[in-house]
């Protein structure tokens, strides 16, 4: 019953915003309440702490909205700064091809910025990047969700490993009774989270070498003239060759430099292959592929920005690498400010805003407003206003815009965090039960025995869709699945590699992402569309990490 009861919140979220194709914004709502009412009365929190959850959720969102309101806030500078424009060319000059663009713009470039960002932060840059170029809205926001999933194991240079996987082992200050043999075999945390990480590209070297080409099919297929599969089917040869591009220079840089790495030399290697090889058409169709004309597109593709469209018409072709200094800037800035070894990182993290012990509880929140991303592109655009010569006007209506373009994605925040933190501290309660989401997991692990493997990456993907985050996921459950390992004589490294593949898949779908990449391109409550589009790719990825998870442990 307690299952059942704890599937209320998900079945809600999926029922208002897939099924009854709610706004956000009031799906969210709904769902909250939801919540709320029952922790309070089935599972017995206390309203203190339902309270103090509600403010935690109130802060992380606002940690969201700086990035959104950053990420908007750079595409309308470079609009009217006329680096769009030049940016727009230079892909033409690479290949006309919209399946080419969108394979290296959300798939390599944009597994470049997880693995130095995270935090949703590739969606926010490459939708935008891709409206820019040509692609419909919601295309562009589907596509660059997809995409950032097999990344998404070593986004911010690791986070969802060495923090997510790390301190989810760990009871209390001690590396848990459970994991420790397994850790103590490996040689200590650092060599297993290093075994771990190869285990996960191992399996993802099959299973995420395939994203492009799905990508690229749901593309012809959902948002082509003719409606074809066969057009994105004609492009099969290029699109595994270029998610072999980023998924085998990830497993050699996991194998033998650890976590932190994978995604960022990943996407930079992938970007040096796949580049040169579409400018001279490496198996590429003889035939190009675009959009029909934008007055035929479907009203539902279209996003609600518009003030854009007023950009200055009177301002000069930015030279190409002028053009591209700002995203070089953003990648640049992120990585050495994510670097252990350099000093910018635990300078930035010193400057802390939060407030621990909300009222009176164990419920806290601190955040860092020089770490999140939003504050990198802020400054990067600060430094574009004097790189790019832009006006006084320019700068004014860049703000403006992107100020107003905000508004919407603040109100569903501010329903849809406080909902996923209730869901996650229903943990501190006076029924006796584990928090709603361990006790989910609990029950499908008893359902499934032997067959756990397939299962674990659902829980995974369960963990990042109420979450919004593949990193809370892997703490979430680490130790849960470690312990599930531990009684059907599994391998720990092979289910845990399982389980931080279904956090990646579960950042398709995760509500947080699909509200902050929406709301960049203007696509304020069409979330629910943009979801059913891409549950299918985020089971496929699930699942077929578990199926290959089963095979490995019959084997």
């Amino acid at each position: 019953m307690s299952s059942i009861i704890a599937l209320t919140p998900i079945i809600s979220v999926m029922l208002f915003l897939v099924v009854l194709k709610m706004p956000a914004v009031r799906a969210m709502a709904i769902s909250l309440v939801a919540t709320a009412l029952l922790a309070i009365v089935y599972w017995q929190v206390p309203f203190i702490i339902i309270s103090a959850s509600f403010i935690e959720g109130i802060m992380i969102g606002l940690s969201i909205l700086y990035i959104v309101f950053g990420a908007i806030l750079l595409l309308n500078t470079l609009k009217l700064s006329g680096a769009i424009d030049t940016i727009r060319a230079s892909f033409m000059g690479v290949s006309p091809d919209r399946r080419v663009q969108l394979i290296i713009i959300a798939w390599l470039f944009g597994a470049f910025i997880e693995g130095a960002a995270g935090f949703g932060t590739p969606a926010a840059i490459a939708a935008p990047l891709l409206v820019a170029l040509g692609f419909p809205p919601l295309a562009s926001v589907v596509l660059a969700l997809i995409a950032d999933s097999s990344p998404v194991s070593f986004g911010a240079v690791g986070t969802p490993i060495i923090v997510g996987v790390e301190q989810g082992l760990y009871e209390g200050t001690e590396v848990s009774s459970i994991a420790l043999p397994y850790v103590s075999e490996a040689g200590g945390m650092a060599a297993f989270l290093q075994q771990l990480a190869t285990q996960i590209m191992s399996i993802d070297i099959i299973v995420g070498s395939f994203m492009p080409l799905i990508m690229v099919l749901i593309l012809t297929r959902f948002f082509g003239e003719d409606r074809s599969w066969k057009d994105g089917l004609a492009i099969w040869k290029f699109a595994i060759f270029a998610g072999l591009s980023f998924t085998l220079p990830a497993l050699i840089v996991a194998r033998f430099l650890g976590p932190e790495f994978p995604s960022i030399f990943g996407g930079l290697i992938g970007l040096m292959i796949v580049i040169p090889a579409a400018k001279k058409g490496f198996l590429l169709p003889k035939t190009s592929w675009d959009f029909a004309k934008e007055e035929n597109w479907l009203s539902s593709w279209v996003g609600k920005i518009t003030a854009n469209d007023e950009a200055d018409k009177t301002k000069a072709q930015l030279p190409l690498a002028v053009a591209w200094i700002p995203y070089l800037l953003v990648g640049l800035f992120l990585v050495l400010t994510r670097l252990d070894a350099l000093p910018f990182k635990e300078k930035l993290r010193s400057v802390t805003v939060g407030w621990n012990n909300i009222l009176g509880t164990e419920i806290g929140e601190q955040l860092e407003p020089l770490y999140i991303p939003g504050f990198v592109f802020i400054l990067v655009v600060i430094i574009t206003i004097f790189v790019h010569k832009m006006t006084k006007n320019q700068v004014r209506r860049a703000f403006t815009w992107s100020g107003k373009a905000v508004i919407g994605t603040a109100l569903t925040l501010f329903t849809a965090v406080p909902m996923v933190r209730i869901f996650i501290n229903s943990g501190i309660n006076g029924s006796g039960l584990e928090a709603m989401p361990v006790e989910l997991a609990n029950t499908a692990s008893a359902l499934m025995g032997s067959g756990w493997p397939i299962m674990a990456p659902i829980i995974g993907a369960l963990g990042s869709f109420i979450s919004g985050s593949a990193t809370f996921s892997n703490m979430m459950f680490s130790l849960f699945q470690t312990s599930v390992s531990d009684q059907i004589g599994a391998d720990p490294t092979l289910i845990l590699s399982l389980q931080v593949m279904g956090a990646n898949a579960g950042n398709m779908i995760c509500v947080l992402n699909v509200v902050a990449a929406a709301s960049v391109v203007g696509l304020v409550g069409r979330e629910g569309a943009i979801i059913r589009m891409t549950i299918l790719p985020m089971l496929y990825y699930a699942l077929f990490a578990g199926t290959i998870g089963l095979i490995l442990t019959f084997l």
